[in-house]
């Protein structure tokens, strides 16, 4: 097929063709609204830390509890101390030294 031929058949159609200036209904507000979605979206700090928040906090539950159930279930070491004994000689250390030695 020549393509000069080819090239003259469509410049005609297209000349024959009548531009109409009618609209769709609506047509801007469904250009506008695809746009705007295809738009990246700026992300919400806030709401990401947030989540992240809750997300730690229900870890550290989650922990505590396990610590709390082992702490409760685990049997008692014979060899060592009671922690509330060794708190009390931890916290009366101070007390149990000499004065005199301080001024």
């Amino acid at each position: 097929m020549d393509l000069g031929k080819l090239e003259q058949k469509l410049i005609r159609a297209a000349r024959a063709h009548v531009l109409q200036d009618h609209v769709p209904y609506a047509f801007e507000k469904r250009i506008t609204a695809r746009i705007r979605n295809n738009l990246p979206r700026r992300p919400d700090f806030l709401a990401l830390w947030a989540r992240a928040l809750w997300r730690s906090a229900f870890g550290c539950m989650a922990v505590a509890l396990a610590l709390g159930a082992f702490t409760v279930l685990a049997p008692p070491h014979p060899t060592k101390p009671n922690l509330s004994e060794e708190l009390e000689q931890t916290m009366l250390a101070a007390v149990d030294q000499d004065n005199s030695s301080l001024w």
